[in-house]
């Protein structure tokens, strides 16, 4: 018979031992170990490598064949273009984000938009009366869309081999327990066990699988680390719940790039997708007011222009605030050190706030040129020049640096009816119909374009 017995487990990275420590040696975080009981199997093992029958013969990488993985069409466009222009089957997708942010609701869409191929939502966190009134809040039907409320994987794996999805969603991985360990749901044995198993029916049937995960309060997915490791995808859905934007985003993608971003508007009826971001953002930008600059920004290969507000004010107390949303507050600290250093703005001693508009979060180094352009504005208190934009990065020396795609910036701006474009020197290999290009090469000379 099997013999139980217990052992300790980490709960931020999944490191296993057999005795209580307060640091865990494989991630060094403490008071992160947890005692779970554990089920081994029987002591009876082949010791003997002559004994184990070869599966499958070892090939050398001239013999392997190239093959172009087939993908379903998702009508969802935004999420098609994160996964990389369509779903692969048998992969194994972890979907995360914060509670509220509009995880279950996105993919319940998703479930009833995809009226070409058989769907299973398993619920492991509603009743059948709350999934109703969502579906009827978005307004969609599918009668090719099952829906099971469990949190048993051995019924889960009744019901895909009873349904025969093509696709299979979980809400959510941390509600799923087996009844071959002897440990809570949401447990790092629980987690590893029933994602390892809905891995091998992902491949082994050639389904696709979503997971939804939870996420801890410092912002990563709950769980080992190792769940990020099984699957084939990571998507991470975040926004701020006071705005309506919501923003998908991949960390992880082995069929497709994970610089794309997936932009969402959060609505009455669902989360109904942006196709035209920057006309979005922009669209209550007011001219004529000191601090705010229009950047002309890339989150992988989409080009978006987006709103940079910045305010720069006398220090009240002693100490000077230093606030951004949306920003990177170090990268902001590093732009006031060279405006200081090599521009000489007095802004040691004053409040600077920064404020990406609608939300959203960027970390774009191409935006540097609009907010410092934002910064001084405010600290001059004069409104910068109508109908223009910036994208550049700026250097400690205070360069204007180079940026990435700046044709497709530029072509960004040109659509929306921007009549001039700031960018760096470097850049500049062409004339360009339609708007004027202003190459710079240092910070002193964009103060010289802007304010004469």
């Amino acid at each position: 018979m099997a013999k139980t017995k217990t052992a300790y487990f980490c709960r931020n990275c999944g490191h296993q031992s057999p005795q209580w420590s307060g640091k865990c040696p494989s991630c060094s975080e403490w008071n992160t170990f947890e005692e779970e009981v554990i089920q081994r199997g029987s002591k009876e093992t082949i010791t003997n490598a002559g004994m184990v029958r070869i599966n499958q013969p070892a090939r050398t990488v001239k013999e392997l064949e190239s093959q172009n993985y087939p993908r379903y069409a998702i009508i969802d466009q935004e999420l098609n273009r994160v996964l990389g222009n369509g779903l692969v089957p048998g992969s194994l997708i972890l979907f995360g984000g914060e509670p509220g942010i509009g995880k279950s609701t996105l993919l319940l869409q998703l479930a009833l938009q995809q009226n070409n191929m058989t769907v299973l939502y398993v619920s492991g966190e509603e009743s059948e009366e709350q999934i109703k009134m969502r579906v009827d809040r978005v307004g969609l039907q599918n009668d090719l869309c099952w829906l099971v409320m469990e949190t048993d994987i051995e019924q889960i794996e009744a019901h895909i081999a009873q349904v025969k999805p093509q696709l299979v969603i979980i809400d959510s991985i941390q509600t799923l327990q087996s009844k071959l360990i002897d440990s809570a749901p949401g447990s790092v044995s629980q987690i590893r066990e029933n994602a390892t198993r809905l891995l091998k029916v992902a491949k082994e049937n050639n389904i696709a699988i979503f997971m939804i995960g939870h996420i801890t309060k410092e912002g990563s997915i709950a769980g080992p680390k190792l769940l990020e490791h099984m699957v084939d995808t990571v998507l991470l859905f975040e926004g701020d719940k006071q705005h309506v934007y919501r923003l998908l985003r991949t960390t992880k993608n082995r069929f497709g790039s994970t610089n794309e971003l997936g932009i969402y508007e959060m609505q009455g009826s669902g989360l109904r997708e942006v196709s035209n971001p920057s006309e979005l953002l922009i669209q209550q930008h007011q001219n004529g007011l000191s601090g705010s600059a229009i950047s002309a920004a890339l989150e992988g290969m989409r080009p978006m222009l987006i709103e940079i507000q910045a305010l720069a004010s006398t220090a009240v107390y002693g100490t000077p605030q230093r606030s951004t949303t949306g920003f990177d507050l170090r990268r902001l600290n590093m732009l006031l050190a060279v405006l200081e250093k090599r521009c000489g703005f007095r802004l040691g001693m004053k409040d600077v706030f920064l404020n990406i508009a609608g939300g959203i979060r960027m970390e774009d180094p191409g935006m540097d040129l609009a907010v410092v352009s934002a910064i001084i504005s405010s600290n001059e208190d004069i409104a910068l020049p109508e109908l223009t934009c910036f994208a550049g990065e700026v250097g400690l020396n205070g360069e204007i640096r180079p940026v990435a795609r700046i044709d497709q910036r530029i072509g960004e701006a040109k659509k929306l009816g921007f009549k001039k474009i700031v960018i760096p020197k470097h850049n500049k290999e062409g004339a360009y119909s339609g708007i004027e290009v202003i190459a710079v090469g240092r910070v002193d000379e964009l103060i010289s374009v802007l304010f004469g």
